[in-house]
């Protein structure tokens, strides 16, 4: 196929005279599509994406609604300017705000049942029980609640959990169904004539004086405006953006009769997390464990890496408890030297939201809202 080879209809339907070409049809791509529609109504978008079903890592994701763990946060600090620190945090809490509003918590079954952060030294547990207060103070100024922060000293009995010292408590982080997210965010979009297409892959675009010139495996397209949501994968055709992949191994296991986990949790500064899905545990991370060798647009699951996150299954989360695991997985993030993501214009007709740094859940809804919002 190719779209030298389409008919006249075709051609004036998909590919004539595109005013908005989005690449990823993943959550940033698809608000990203919905809030130019919603702006320029009588324009045409397109959004492509090289994937036949959704790609990226906003359908292979651990449907986790948060903002950040204490441990965290502490550690985010330690590398840091507390101000950016503080501006990472608010943009999650106004995303996963702008997501509520766009899809609706009941469409997405966001559950809102706290998160807790696992510790596992005396030491940590002492540094943050001697933050707290400021951590709290600084939560209360972007979200509006007190006391989000509280230390759960019942939680390691009482899910069973071992080789813990203590749990630290989140009451307004929470879980969401990443498949309802995915069909509710793409009938919205399709319900506005925007068109998408499946299977078409980006490999350069040159800009021109009229127009962007996009070649893909299927050919050629013009656009007047392009939109780049391609997030860890962007470095394959425009190596310039500071933005690597990230790849992230995840595994469910098998329904595990009368099991007490019920919520989402935050284990090794969130480099670990797990939650229930039912009577399912969702376990993934481990990155940390070979960062540079997990560098990598490669979507496949490794022995290194799933041997890291079962460990942690069998002697903390599930000491006790005989289980198997039904399905394994993995997607590709989009991280960088800083945690906020890149919202910006490259030129008069190119603009980037990248490098959602394993927050595109959170912040996925804002940055579409925001690469609208450049073009005025």
């Amino acid at each position: 196929m190719s779209f030298d080879n389409l008919s006249f209809w075709e051609k004036k339907w998909l590919t004539d005279q595109i005013d908005f070409l989005v690449v990823g049809a993943g959550i940033v791509g698809l608000s990203t599509a919905f809030h130019l529609k919603k702006k320029y109504p009588k324009s045409k978008i397109v959004v492509i994406d090289k994937g036949v079903l959704p790609f990226s890592a906003s359908s292979k994701n651990a449907g986790f609604a948060c903002f950040g763990s204490p441990s965290e946060l502490l550690d985010d600090f330690s590398t840091m300017a507390e101000n950016d620190v503080w501006k990472t945090v608010e943009m999650r809490w106004q995303g996963l705000n702008a997501l509520k509003t766009w899809l609706g918590e009941k469409e997405i079954d966001l559950q809102t049942k706290g998160s807790w952060d696992l510790i596992e030294t005396k030491h940590s547990v002492e540094e943050i029980r001697s933050q707290l207060e400021k951590l709290n103070r600084g939560l209360k100024i972007i979200t509006g609640k007190s006391n989000v922060y509280s230390q759960d000293k019942n939680a390691v009995s009482k899910f069973g959990f071992e080789n813990l010292k203590s749990c630290f408590y989140n009451r307004l982080e929470g879980q969401l169904d990443t498949a309802k997210l995915m069909q509710i965010a793409l009938k919205k979009v399709q319900e506005l004539d925007i068109h998408i297409l499946r299977g078409v892959e980006l490999s350069s675009y040159s800009v021109g004086q009229n127009d962007v010139s996009i070649l893909t495996n299927f050919g050629e397209l013009k656009t007047q405006n392009l939109i780049l949501c391609t997030n860890g994968f962007t470095a394959e055709f425009d190596p310039k953006t500071k933005v690597k992949p990230a790849r992230a191994q995840v595994l469910i296991t098998e329904e595990i009769p009368d099991l007490k986990i019920n919520g989402t949790f935050h284990l090794d500064c969130g480099y670990y997390y797990f939650r229930n899905i039912g009577n399912r545990l969702l376990i993934g991370g481990g990155r940390n464990v070979n960062l540079q060798k997990e560098e990598t647009t490669e979507i496949m699951v490794t022995d290194e890496i799933q041997a890291a996150i079962e460990d942690k299954l069998r002697t903390i989360i599930l000491p006790k408890t005989v289980f198997k695991i039904e399905q394994r997985w993995a997607g590709v993030m989009g991280v960088g030297e800083k945690k906020e993501p890149i919202i910006e214009r490259l030129n008069s007709r190119v603009c980037v939201g990248i490098r959602m740094g394993g927050m595109g859940v959170a912040i996925g809804t804002l940055v579409g809202q925001k690469l609208a919002d450049l073009h005025s």
